[in-house]
């Protein structure tokens, strides 16, 4: 069970930065209060012997807190780009760091980007698309020490009802990956 014991304003926040932006729209001076943040890379994954999709659950304090739920989402393997490496290699290591899978990086395939949390930060995602085989795992996965993740199959033949079912906390990248790899993989 997780328990939220604190809230405070942060004096020197490193993943986020708290910014007034100051505009002008035809004609009328307007501010807006957004946050800077690290743009990020999405993977889908698709385990091909299993046919399931590989998917983390992840604790996000941040649903906690808003939406008085467990705080848990399920996402697509991910990570910020906060380095000076290629997106194609960040997304290499978040597979391996989280998934536990050693996938080339000729294996992994760009399919799209895009902005999320467009009201308050605007970072951009570039979303990957890899396949993997159990001859690939090098380890269980789990992320970082701070972090909270299970690494979590998702049978194919399950995809689409996991998609509308509300009780699954999910993120917008992953509903439109599954969409991308209908149109482009495997209809269902």
């Amino acid at each position: 069970m997780v328990k939220i014991d604190s809230i405070q304003a942060l004096e020197n926040p490193i993943y986020a930065k708290p910014i007034q932006i100051n505009y002008t729209l035809k004609n009328i001076k307007k501010t807006w209060e957004a946050v800077l943040s690290h743009d990020s890379v999405s993977i889908l994954l698709w385990h091909v012997q299993k046919e399931s999709f590989i998917l983390v659950k992840q604790l996000r304090i941040t649903v906690l807190n808003s939406n008085k739920v467990n705080g848990y989402t399920y996402e697509l393997c991910a990570g910020l780009v906060d380095k000076d490496a290629k997106n194609v290699q960040i997304a290499k290591e978040e597979i391996l760091e989280e998934c536990g899978y050693d996938v080339p990086v000729e294996n992994i395939q760009r399919v799209t980007s895009y902005y999320t949390n467009v009201g308050i930060s605007g970072a951009l995602q570039t979303l990957y698309y890899a396949e993997v085989s159990d001859a690939m795992q090098v380890n269980n996965g789990g992320g970082l020490e701070e972090e909270d993740i299970e690494v979590i199959y998702l049978p194919f033949a399950e995809a689409k009802k996991f998609m509308f079912d509300e009780t699954q906390h999910k993120t917008p990248g992953l509903i439109m990956a599954f969409y991308w790899f209908f149109d482009n993989i495997r209809a269902v």
